[in-house]
């Protein structure tokens, strides 16, 4: 608690312009200004007569800037307008015209106060002074904390859209295979079961077929992963190609696709088994010498033509007829029957 007995210590002088024309009155301006604060050599609070002499001072260095109305070579508003280009310091009206609609449009040219000479305004001005450059310095201080702020905000938002796309990567990572793109085997089983219920539910076909690349083992073996690689996803581009957008394509196993085509019959599901069989034979030619082919074998079940009972089971039918596929030779396309009796 501050002892009572001790001396009021004023506080350091704000670096003060004085703009005054009548020499008086600037002088007893300046001298209420230093008994206030504490300024013993002068030197923080500064005075002229004229708005030239005004902006040939260095203004950014100034806390506060008190200024007439009326000045020989300018008036003060036109001063205000000049000033408040080179300086954000605060800028109080000092003057003798109390007239309110002056003291507003002061106010609304950038003055920050409007102080009129009546009275004991000399003891006033200081303290008026000091509220001023209180104010503007929680003004600064609350526009610094506002850009920090914005600042802040802009690097969250920034982040939170650097952890979406990285969740959106990791999501597509997760669900995707690596190589080819198109959907790994653990979210197919998702996408097979809600197709499955669908088709059920609102009485629509649904076919599934197995694909299985005839002979891939022996070229990879014999030719390099690298060239395996390149008609996987040789194959996968083939596949997607000739897709819906309502189709659905997995990569099942090393060298098996599986597709699920709703409101598809099987003998539309042919036609784009077949399709997809030549196109591959075009695409992966280039890629390959002499006698050698890639080709695809391809099973269809669908869910009206063979009534699975379930999903796995649809699976489970186009994979039967695709083992029936590799057993007729290879590059061709058979649909699911009872193994007593598979129609091609």
């Amino acid at each position: 608690m501050q002892n009572q007995n001790q001396p009021h210590v004023p506080p350091l002088a704000p670096v003060t312009l004085v703009v005054e024309d009548d020499p008086d009155q600037r002088q007893l301006i300046c001298e209420s200004m230093r008994m206030y604060f504490d300024d013993p050599d002068g030197r923080r609070i500064q005075a002229v007569g004229t708005g030239r002499e005004c902006l040939q001072r260095d203004l950014a260095a100034m806390d506060i800037i008190l200024l007439d109305f009326n000045l020989p070579d300018m008036s003060g508003l036109d001063l205000l307008s000049k000033v408040t280009t080179l300086t954000e310091a605060p800028v109080i009206f000092v003057t003798g015209e109390n007239i309110a609609a002056t003291a507003a449009q002061a106010i609304r040219n950038g003055a920050q106060d409007y102080v009129v000479k009546l009275g004991d305004y000399l003891f006033a001005l200081p303290v008026v002074v000091e509220k001023n450059i209180r104010q503007h310095r929680m003004k600064l201080e609350n526009a610094r904390l506002q850009t920090q702020l914005q600042a802040s905000l802009e690097e969250i938002r920034v982040k939170n859209l650097q952890l979406e796309e990285s969740l959106a990567r990791m999501k597509q990572m997760a669900s995707t295979d690596h190589l080819t793109g198109l959907t790994n085997r653990r979210v197919l089983a998702d996408i097979l079961e809600r197709s499955f219920q669908e088709a059920r539910r609102y009485n629509f076909d649904l076919t599934c077929m197995m694909l299985d690349l005839d002979g891939f083992k022996r070229l990879n073996d014999t030719r390099g992963h690298q060239l395996g690689d390149r008609i996987l996803v040789a194959a996968a581009d083939v596949i997607r190609a000739n897709l819906r957008s309502s189709d659905a394509a997995a990569r099942f196993g090393g060298d098996e696709f599986v597709l699920l085509l709703p409101h598809t019959s099987v003998d539309m599901a042919r036609k784009v088994g077949n399709r997809i069989r030549n196109d591959l034979l075009t695409a992966t030619r280039p890629m390959l010498a002499g006698n050698i082919l890639v080709s695809f074998s391809v099973g269809i079940a669908s869910l009206r033509s063979h009534s699975p009972a379930d999903s796995d089971a649809l699976l489970s039918m186009a994979d039967k007829a695709l083992y029936a596929a590799k057993a007729k030779g290879k590059d061709c396309v058979v649909e699911f029957t009872p193994e007593d009796k598979i129609l091609v």
